[in-house]
């Protein structure tokens, strides 16, 4: 879709300024997902303080290469997530959110189970972003924002 166009009256429309975004996070996950779909090398997006954290967390267990901030004009930061394939197939086999804006999910970490495939929870917890694994290894619970497997 392009992101300039001009309607019928002649107006021009930058539809970055006019569409609001109510949640980012599944917004980065979506794109990821898409991403490694359609086979991509990386993807691009706005960044946040929160999808930063998600990065570096899915770097550091090795769903994604590696992710790089740049800061733009006005204030904004654009993200650079580039995707991992082993063998021609995505690593991530299942990106999902959890946590969203119309229905919050806590857990305790004594709740915090295991996800099939090998994969991890990513948690928002007093003592940051993290996965179910370290979180249950520092007894704090917190908001499941992603399962990733």
């Amino acid at each position: 879709m392009c992101q300039v166009e001009e309607n019928q009256a002649g107006k021009i429309y930058d539809w970055r300024k006019i569409v609001s975004m109510n949640d980012p996070v599944a917004d980065m996950l979506t794109r990821i997902r898409n991403g490694q779909q359609a086979k991509h090398q990386q993807v691009k997006l706005v960044s946040s303080k929160i999808k930063e954290e998600i990065a570096r967390v899915l770097q550091e267990e090795g769903y994604i290469e590696r992710f790089s901030v740049e800061s733009l004009d006005n204030n904004l930061k654009s993200m650079t997530v580039d995707l991992k394939y082993y063998h021609g197939k995505p690593v991530i086999d299942l990106i999902r959110r959890i946590s969203r804006p119309g229905l919050r999910v806590y857990k305790s970490y004594k709740d915090l189970s295991s996800i099939p495939g090998f994969g991890v929870a990513i948690l928002s917890t007093s003592h940051g972003i993290m996965t179910h694994v370290s979180a249950k290894q520092k007894c704090v619970g917190g908001e499941v924002i992603c399962e990733v497997a």
